[in-house]
């Protein structure tokens, strides 16, 4: 007797991919990560990986995007939790480790110099980004947490920076401890908090 397995509507098995393909690029690079490898994590054929992804561009592009879904949660906890002070200066470490957004951004950038389109998929990607906290920032503003004289959007890039600072220092192992990001934390909400 034949076993059939369920064929996944195309949305679904979209999502399946795309998933496969964030495991298989935050354990490499995406120089070094293949569609067939990817297609192997998601338990397809490249033949179907392609019909729903024209290349592996495109689908690191989905991935960047899916990243930053499940990372949003954590910069508007961060954002809230510095702010307010209702509760450590930073979520977890562990939620900011678990986020693969940063990792990819690392990726893209190492592949900018060569590849013109994941440079503009980057750097959209950053503003958009950025925007977000901004926005963020400016809310917290106008309710009263963040002094007026703070500039959100400088602020903004400022916690990219610290985004992305978090991310090399976790691929060069061992750059940065926990206590030293800690640290860090506590300097900038002490910054944005205009405590003295």
């Amino acid at each position: 007797m034949t076993t059939r397995t369920r064929r996944l509507p195309a949305e679904e098995r979209r999502r399946a991919i795309v998933q496969a393909a964030l495991r298989v690029f935050s354990a490499g690079s995406y120089a070094g990560a293949t569609t067939a490898e990817i297609a192997r994590e998601a338990g397809v054929s490249e033949p179907v990986l392609y019909r729903h992804f024209a290349s592996k561009r495109e689908l690191w592009f989905a991935c960047l995007d899916a990243a930053w879904d499940e990372f949003r949660a954590a910069v508007d906890e961060a954002i809230a939790t510095q702010l307010t002070g209702a509760g450590p200066a930073l979520p977890s470490v562990a939620r900011w480790k678990k986020s693969l957004m940063p990792n990819l951004w690392i990726q893209g950038i190492a592949e900018a110099g060569e590849d013109r389109e994941i440079r503009r998929a980057v750097a959209r990607h950053m503003r958009v980004v950025h925007d977000h906290i901004a926005l963020r920032l400016r809310e917290h503003q106008e309710a009263g947490a963040l002094p007026a004289d703070r500039n959100p959007e400088a602020e903004a890039w400022v916690m990219i920076g610290g985004i992305l600072l978090r991310s090399v220092g976790a691929r060069l192992g061992g750059l940065l401890e926990d206590d030293d990001l800690a640290a860090i934390a506590r300097e900038r909400t002490r910054w944005l908090r205009g405590v003295s």
